[in-house]
């Protein structure tokens, strides 16, 4: 700086600010080198299935009172507990789970692991098998509502034989009476007592 009371403005050393911007930038360069040491690239998982069933159907139809001390899990919508984010609807959460954010916060990058052979016949097995359980589930479930329903006709034809008997004795018990009863209604000029045979 210039000490000349006539001379009123502000100098400056530029060796000094030089210096300082060239330690600065070592600085700078140094702490970059240590965050590439430190940091080795990120291995995520391949994208594999989900073990879990989604659930879009429990709050269907459902109205809920949603207040300003109500958290963020239980307001409107679908909740992500991963991405700590609402989704108003079925067809955004489910664009949101299948999402690369969504799949990145889990730990897996959207890659999937190459299938070989031997595993594409191992599945295709294991779908035969599940196949082949379904119908022999479908046999057993029709072969058990076939017996109910003989079991119920059963029933029935049973209480139909139980009625047809009771109808036999009642008419028995009628045709007893029957003689003393069409007598009296001939001496009193009429058929009947208006009383239909069952």
């Amino acid at each position: 700086m210039s000490m000349r009371p006539d001379d009123h403005r502000r100098k400056w050393d530029k060796d000094e600010f030089e210096k300082i911007a060239a330690e600065r930038l070592q600085a700078e360069l140094e702490e970059e080198e240590q965050s590439k040491k430190k940091a080795p690239p990120v291995k995520r998982e391949l994208l594999k299935q989900r073990e879990y069933k989604v659930d879009l159907d429990s709050k269907l139809g459902k109205s809920v009172v949603i207040t300003k001390n109500t958290p963020t899990a239980q307001s409107g919508g679908y909740y992500c507990n991963v991405c700590d984010c609402v989704v108003k609807d079925s067809i955004n959460f489910l664009d949101h789970i299948n999402g690369k954010k969504h799949q990145r916060n889990l730990g897996m990058s959207m890659k999937i692991e190459r299938s070989s052979l031997d595993q594409v016949k191992s599945r295709f097995a294991l779908n035969k098998r599940k196949l082949e359980e379904k119908k022999k589930e479908y046999e057993l479930d029709t072969r058990l509502k076939e017996a109910a329903e003989e079991e119920a006709r059963l029933k029935e034809l049973r209480r139909e034989r139980r009625r047809d008997k009771k109808r036999k004795v009642q008419d028995d018990d009628d045709n007893e009476d029957g003689p003393a009863q069409s007598e009296l209604a001939q001496i009193m000029g009429f058929s009947g007592f208006g009383a239909s045979k069952k």
